[in-house]
């Protein structure tokens, strides 16, 4: 049997995301820019993409941006705003739980000027709405917070941060990292107070290189990339048209019956770690019940090296992972974890199994009976 629990760092892309994607690249496959009909048909799935995002949003068509994926997105809201707005001021605040991909071009604008104030979390990962609202000032351009934690799934509370952040300083604009939560939580960013947006494909059961940010309406906003002046100057290159069509695919699909398929994995997910939970020396991190995203289990194992399990479950044809994806060619202890109180000697001992809509309770049974054998076995040989 195989168990593929790493669903969180990518999904297996659905057959109607790869059906049209195939007939893109097969048949039609004008360039988008094209005046003739081969460039309307292609320039026909970005707006058929854009329709099918838009309306699960419930914003406007010219809101959404695709890009080449989640970093982009990130990179873009981060320092396109940050660039547009600099004569505001040049104060960012974020938390100290973001993924690589926000945290890195916000070193890069730290070594621009800018002022960058990193909040911290409490033991599940939760930051202060107190903390937060204390930390915005006048010269306060942006606040950036992902909306589920990629490594423990607790879920930040958005809402609530976006509307004290703008009754504080209304010119500030707030960010959200959506890419884990994008098709697990419902997300209207009007109504939540979220001025940009990043997403990601890959995520969805869409296809990897692909994804969009949404942009308010009027957001101050400079391009990163330049170039011929696709999608209203604010994104250059010949758009990605299969993976654009592919990710409008994924998203319409996975919010169809969306209750439905929600209340089961957070079910399956309940399940999974109450038989967590009766291994000995076994911690589950971050929230709990709803306060958590329905796909991710943070589980540190007393005693074993997350490496080492990894390997031993892969032998069983188990697939989970040890944290972020994309840390994963620079292994290093998860700022995460730390900023959570993590024990020291559980930070490297932390593996992340992530649910899908397509996972089962036979798979959920099956990686706990291997774990069964597997914890007793590999205690006998750990580090003293």
């Amino acid at each position: 049997m195989e168990a593929y629990f790493d669903n969180s760092a990518t999904t297996r892309c659905t057959q109607a995301a790869a059906d049209v994607m195939q007939k893109a690249l097969l048949e039609d496959y004008g360039n988008p820019s094209s005046l003739h009909m081969k460039g309307v048909t292609a320039e026909n799935y970005i707006k058929t993409a854009t329709a099918q995002i838009a309306k699960i949003l419930k914003v406007s068509e010219k809101e959404i941006l695709f890009t080449s994926g989640g970093t982009e997105s990130n990179n873009l809201a981060l320092i396109g705003t940050a660039l547009a707005n600099q004569r505001a001021g040049r104060h960012i605040i974020t938390t100290a739980i973001e993924h690589a991909s926000v945290y890195n071009p916000l070193i890069f604008l730290e070594e621009q000027g800018y002022e960058v104030t990193y909040l911290p979390v409490d033991h599940e990962g939760r930051i202060s709405l107190e903390e937060l609202e204390a930390a915005v000032r006048e010269d306060t351009i942006l606040v950036s917070m992902m909306h589920v934690n990629n490594e423990i799934g607790t879920i930040e509370p958005v809402e609530e941060a976006a509307a004290r952040v703008h009754a504080k300083n209304p010119r500030t604009l707030f960010h959200v990292d959506a890419i884990q939560s994008f098709g697990k939580l419902r997300i209207y960013p009007k109504r939540m107070g979220i001025d940009l947006l990043s997403v990601s494909g890959h995520k969805i059961h869409g296809p990897k290189g692909v994804g969009f940010l949404y942009i308010k309406d009027k957001t101050k906003i400079r391009p990163i990339i330049h170039g011929g002046g696709q999608q209203r100057d604010m994104r250059s290159g010949t758009e990605n048209v299969p993976g654009i069509a592919g990710i409008g695919v994924a998203a319409a699909q996975i919010y169809e019956n969306f209750d439905e398929k929600i209340d089961r994995l957070y079910e399956l997910r309940e399940y999974f770690t109450a038989g967590m939970q009766a291994f000995d020396g076994v911690t589950i991190n971050g929230a709990h019940g709803r306060a958590a995203a329905p796909h991710i289990v943070s589980v540190s194992f007393a005693g074993i090296r997350a490496e080492v399990l990894l390997h031993a479950l892969e032998d069983r044809q188990i697939y989970v992972s040890t944290g972020s994806a994309c840390s994963s060619n620079h292994p290093a202890i998860s700022g995460t974890l730390k900023a959570i109180g993590v024990k020291p000697e559980l930070l490297d001992a932390t593996v992340r199994f992530s649910l899908s809509v397509d996972s089962t309770k036979e798979e959920a049974d099956y990686v706990l009976a291997q774990l069964a054998e597997l914890l007793p076995q590999l205690r006998r040989f750990r580090r003293h």
